[in-house]
């Protein structure tokens, strides 16, 4: 991953002040605290906060679960929703703060339903990581720990975000696991 450095001397040591962006993924099992973990992340690296929601709201409970995150975090963030074009909200938010992704196995999920070519989106996605100018805080779910599913599109959906939290845990500079609301810094 390509970063820059302003680099100054003080006394005979050379110094390096990152000003680039980090690319941070918190993973965990549902309801781990991964979402909690990755807003506290994302208010310690600016002072404008952008939310991009993947989720869209088709029932009752997914309306519930929403309304409870936006409670939480308050009305500092911005929200963007971006269920299908991840990558164009990052490049419409960059330059303006932070961004909290929530989450990428939402996102993949939409692409999924909606018979996208997700292998190109993750592609695509990760391939623009090291020009953002802020950083971006990624909440995606670890579905690999648990049982083979019975069906196809189930094990397909397992087998997809396994490689997509691969691709993008790679290009990131730090990854965390979320167990109990604790984290658990793997990278």
């Amino acid at each position: 991953m390509a970063r820059r450095f302003l680099s100054f001397r003080s006394g005979s040591f050379l110094l390096l002040n990152d000003l680039m962006s980090k690319i941070i993924v918190v993973t965990g099992g549902a309801r781990s605290g991964k979402s909690v973990i990755a807003e506290a992340k994302t208010v310690t690296l600016g002072s404008s906060f952008t939310y991009i929601a993947t989720a869209e709201v088709r029932d009752d409970e997914m309306a519930e679960r929403v309304a409870v995150h936006q409670a939480r975090r308050g009305d500092e963030w911005q929200t963007l929703h971006a269920p299908m074009d991840l990558v164009g909200a990052l490049r419409q938010s960059d330059g303006k703060g932070p961004r909290l992704v929530d989450c990428l196995t939402l996102w993949l999920t939409n692409l999924i339903l909606a018979e996208q070519d997700w292998q190109k989106a993750a592609k695509d996605l990760v391939a623009i990581l090291p020009d953002q100018k802020d950083s971006v805080i990624f909440v995606t779910n670890e579905v690999g720990c648990g049982i083979v599913p019975e069906n196809a599109l189930a094990r397909r959906f397992r087998d997809a975000a396994g490689s997509l939290n691969q691709q993008v845990a790679a290009a990131a500079d730090e990854v965390y696991l979320a167990v109990c609301g604790l984290e658990l810094k793997v990278k």
